[in-house]
């Protein structure tokens, strides 16, 4: 452990002076000389801000600057002082709940993970994180090496705890390993001889000992360390595997799992006093430690009873820290009526084994089940868990399955979706729900295995349970539906309220009503769970609450509700621009916004500031956040419920887009970002008036060393005379009378991304400002869609608003290119198989015959792509076989013969969401044609590239294609000569991405 001073303000100041005057001497330009267009070296230094936190008394800011490829830095700004502490490589920072202390996760020096994967370390060898504490007081930083994780209690910032890593082990600990590429000698094998034993006379000859048992395999503890903060005090707790804390900071539980079977156990620590607690202890596993709200009680699971079975089955243990015991009693007989209703007899004090221990009757074949998430009501009355069968050891001297998945026209999902979903089926768990209300200690099994899911209320004393096991496989080829049912907490019994729902139900925060939306007719709906009435909210109101701009097959969405206010008075629907407030059984109803959205096209949403808030307050100011639709400003509102004849009234409005925003817990000062293209999401803070705001961070000051780009909103007519917009960027220093290359970016509406800023990085497709800073003109126009016909609906909007930025007369008609993945990629593939306006394409994972892609697998998921095509995205809106004219008209590869433009492609064998053998399909067809075409192919990449070596590869070889065929570069080898499979991968593009110091501070 060590102690260091952070980096002040002051001194960093210094040091930029110093680093600037430095640069002054060197071969760099001077501060106001000419920009340069963005290069690849800039790429890993560009910074995101992460993990925004404010202290709850709104005087501290605290963030991390995290490059996309280096060590990065945490920044604890006073936002009374201005006075700013950093902590090098610092991230995932966590406020103590008075201020005084940050802690925080400080990720290894990245240069030294990387040598250690390249010299193939092991996992345990490697690097790990060490754990920072900074006094907000000083700024001095106290470190800790190896910390795998650490936690505050939410309501205390007096202890901290951590858990470390195993300690590395010594040389003469690592037993028998070779040296680096020595193989491993191992000892000569000596005949062992065995004397020949004679049995005694009149005696049988010994048996042959049984082969022993193998031992279960259990991972050990590490040390938890619980630190006093003020103090730097540490109690050291040896072997621990989990930990929590509860909400006041009073107690912390752990479980132990040792390498000495009999120290295994679950314990509590009192953090004032140092006393330990032994909840219950033997060999075995210890999980899922729970407290309620006040910190009084405790939860888990163990499966002591039962480890030394092959297969051991948990149970589920309760404690109590008010008397270091718990003691329940019996009950009278349990009503006829409680189905799944059993009472609970005495225990000896202690840990209270509750389930199945206590309970008279429990299910057959079930146990309590480790994956379960245990769950105390608010009020400390209830504790939900979760059963599932009992785990089975596996029978001896089993044959071999046989590997083969055999598929059956009953199968509720396909086989490929079970498989997707098979580590998931094997978690799953059944809600139940322990008592211990006075006159209401009883088990209760909530969830059933033909009514699974269960959704608790906020005051957990009504539930909602859900089961779509009638409507499996419709996901197929249709939509997820599902019937609901509202559940009684107290007995478990259950009343069906919906069948066959497509949007299911919610509940409101008090349990006395649930609310649905009905898209037969366009309106919400409110049940009263109190006597099962049901209530049309929305008939008498003359707007449409789902999806006015729906152009796809499936039934519009709804807009959605903002939430129901205090005391269930309430609920807040949304329709495409306003909020209606609507009392639960529609008798009232108001626009709370007074129509001021719709009639100023101002689309309005509640932000929720207080995430621990379940209601939405009925007096007081509200934020509303607001999008202008025509021209994409956003900004802010303020509504207040109890005065309704107000309306709402404006905060601020920009051309920007403002988002991120957060509220100190205790104080009225607010946290928010604010971007556009040629503007990064810098942390702006302020008090109730965000108009007031002001810039608290400055993540890329290199950005002014670039040139960049300028967004603007468009409008252009399509092909049926639709007017739709369309974002055009354009490269700083744009002269109208140049003549500049066109790159266009397609997948469906781009218009709302008018304001976002994009990073200079590595990725799948184009980088907008990489493309902008080197002279390009950029478009992404929306698209609209008819059903049936997603291929000319594509055509119909895109050439139009190409020729409308060509009739602008600053583009070069001859230097036209396009870009998209996925549904960009088909449609692109699409419309050069009917146009020849341009010069190059790049079409990624596109889909190219539909009546192949139509019964394939989406193989993340598991799911048939039918659906796609008969209710989402791809928009036919039938199967194959009724609209089959259809399927094909919309298939590029039936037209290829017509293609004419150098076309590639990016799609990867592990594809998945479009199967890879639709690129192949089109490609082989090019190819056979003599058509120009390239694909690329990154092994065990899936959809998007993940690896970012990957990208960086793609991003170049993308460019240089772009760059060839519209800004007159040369043809790259990999173009002209194709590689040959024995020498793929060998080309290094590392070197145009090495930092260029763009890190500054």
């Amino acid at each position: 452990m060590k102690r260091t001073s952070a980096t002040s303000k002051s001194v960093l100041i210094a040091l930029v002076l110093a680093l600037a005057l430095a640069a002054q001497a060197g071969p760099s330009a001077a501060p106001g000389g000419p920009k340069k267009p963005l290069s690849y070296d800039a790429y890993d230094g560009w910074r995101a801000i992460q993990g925004t936190q404010l202290s709850r008394d709104g005087q501290w800011l605290v963030y991390a600057l995290v490059p996309q490829d280096g060590d990065g830095e945490l920044v604890a700004l006073n936002l009374k002082t201005d006075k700013e502490y950093r902590a090098g490589r610092g991230s995932r920072p966590a406020v103590t709940v008075d201020g005084r202390f940050v802690v925080f996760t400080i990720a290894p020096v990245k240069a030294e993970v990387d040598k250690a994967k390249k010299d193939k370390k092991k996992p345990e060898e490697q690097p790990k994180s060490a754990l920072g504490i900074m006094s907000l007081a000083t700024g001095e930083v106290t470190t800790v090496e190896r910390v795998k994780s650490f936690k505050l209690p939410e309501e205390s910032g007096a202890f901290v705890a951590y858990l470390l890593e195993p300690p590395l082990k010594k040389p003469d600990e690592k037993k028998d390993e070779a040296p680096k590429g020595e193989a491993k000698k191992e000892p000569e094998a000596k005949p062992e001889v065995k004397p020949a034993v004679k049995p005694e006379p009149g005696k049988e000859a010994p048996k042959s000992e049984e082969p022993k048992k193998e031992e279960k395999k259990k991972e050990p503890g590490t040390d938890l360390v619980v630190r006093e903060l003020a103090t730097g005090k540490e109690v050291k707790i040896a072997e621990a595997a989990e930990y929590v804390w509860n909400k006041p900071g009073t107690w912390l539980a752990y479980a132990v799992s040792s390498k000495t079977p009999e120290n295994d156990g679950a314990f509590a620590l009192e953090a004032a006093s140092g006393r330990t607690v032994a909840l219950l202890k033997g060999q075995g596993n210890y999980k899922n430690l729970t407290f309620d709200e006040k910190g009084a009680q405790l939860a888990f699971t163990s499966d002591r009873d039962d480890y030394k079975s092959e297969k051991s089955a948990s149970k589920l243990y309760h404690w109590s820290s008010a008397a270091g015991a718990t003691k329940l009693v019996p009950l009278a007989k349990k009503p006829a009526s409680s189905a799944h209703a059993v009472e609970l007899v005495a225990v000896s004090s202690g840990a209270a084994e509750l389930v199945p221990g206590l309970a008279r009757a429990f299910p057959a074949g079930y146990a309590v089940s480790e994956n379960g998430k245990l769950q105390f009501s608010k009020d400390g009355g209830r504790l939900f868990f979760g059963i599932a069968p009992a785990p089975k050891p596996e029978p001896k001297d089993a044959p071999e399955p046989v590997k083969v998945d055999i598929w059956s026209w009953k199968d509720p999902y396909l086989q490929p979706m079970q498989k997707a979903q098979a580590e998931e089926d094997k978690k799953r768990t059944l809600m139940c729900v322990v008592h211990f209300l006075p006159k209401e200690r009883k088990f209760v099994q909530l969830a059933t295995p033909d009514v699974p899911d269960i959704a608790l209320a906020e005051d957990a004393k009504t539930a909602l349970g859900s089961s779509d096991l009638p409507y499996r496989q419709l996901v197929s080829w249709d939509q997820g539906y599902e019937d609901v049912y509202v559940v009684s907490v107290n007995d478990g019994s259950k009343k069906k309220v919906l069948e066959k729902s497509a949007g299911g139900a919610r509940l409101s925060p008090g349990g006395a009503w649930l609310a649905y939306y009905s898209s037969a007719d366009d309106d919400w709906y409110s049940y009263r769970i109190a006597d099962g009435k049901t209530f049309n909210l929305t008939a008498k109101i003359a707007v449409s609450f789902a999806d006015e701009e729906n152009d796809s097959p499936g039934d519009p969405a709804p807009y959605g509700i903002a939430g129901w206010t205090e005391a269930d008075r309430s609920i807040l629907v949304y329709d495409r621009y306003d909020i209606w407030e609507i009392s639960p059984d529609g008798a009232k109803s108001r626009a709370a916004t007074n129509g001021m959205g719709r009639r100023d096209k101002l689309v309005l949403r509640y932000a929720r500031l207080d995430p621990d808030q379940p209601a939405i307050a009925a007096s007081g100011p509200l934020v509303l956040l607001a999008t202008n639709e025509a021209t994409r400003a956003t900004g802010a509102y303020r509504l207040d419920l109890s005065a309704p004849a107000d309306g709402p009234a404006k905060v601020v409005m920009k051309d920007k887009q403002l988002g991120g925003l957060l509220k100190a817990k205790s104080a009225d000062v607010f946290v928010h970002t604010e971007q556009r293209f040629d503007e990064f999401p810098d942390l702006w803070v302020s008090g109730p008036d965000l108009a007031a705001a002001r810039k608290v961070s400055d993540a890329n000051p290199q950005q002014t060393e670039y040139n960049w780009g300028r967004a603007e909103l468009i409008t252009y007519t399509n092909a049926d005379g639709k007017t739709l917009p369309a974002v055009l960027v354009k490269p700083e220093g744009f002269d109208p009378s140049k003549k500049y290359p066109l790159m266009v970016y397609i997948y469906e509406t781009q218009a709302l991304g008018l304001h976002r800023y994009i990073a200079p990085a590595p990725g799948t497709s184009i980088n907008f400002t990489r493309y902008a800073s080197n002279g390009y003109v950029i478009l992404s126009p929306d698209i609209v869609y008819e059903i049936g016909y997603p291929g000319a609906s594509a055509m119909k909007c895109v050439i139009p608003a190409v020729n409308k930025v060509l009739d602008m007369g600053f583009i070069d008609p001859a230097r036209v290119g396009i870009q998209g993945h996925s549904w960009g990629g088909y449609q692109i593939t699409h419309l050069v198989t009917q146009t020849d306006m341009f010069a190059a394409v790049q079409a990624g994972a596109s889909v190219s015959n539909m009546t192949s892609a139509y019964g394939g697998i989406r193989w993340g998921t598991g799911m048939s792509r039918a659906f796609q095509y008969e209710k989402t995205q791809s928009r036919i809106g039938a199967p194959l076989w009724n609209r089959t004219l259809q399927y094909l008209e919309n298939s590029p590869l039936f037209w290829v013969e017509r293609v004419r433009t150098p076309y590639l492609s990016i799609h990867n064998d592990e594809d998945d969401a479009v199967p890879w053998y639709q690129g192949i399909e089109f490609f082989s067809a090019l190819r056979r044609l003599g058509k120009e075409a390239y694909m690329f192919n990154y092994n065990g990449e899936k959809h998007g590239l993940r690896e970012r070596e990957n990208q960086k590869h793609w991003t170049v070889h993308q460019d240089e294609f772009f760059d060839h065929f519209l800004l007159g570069k040369p043809k790259p080898q990999w173009m002209d000569q194709g590689v040959p499979y024995l020498e793929r991968g060998q080309r290094d593009v590392t070197p145009l991405y090495k930092n260029a110091g763009t890190e500054k501070k």
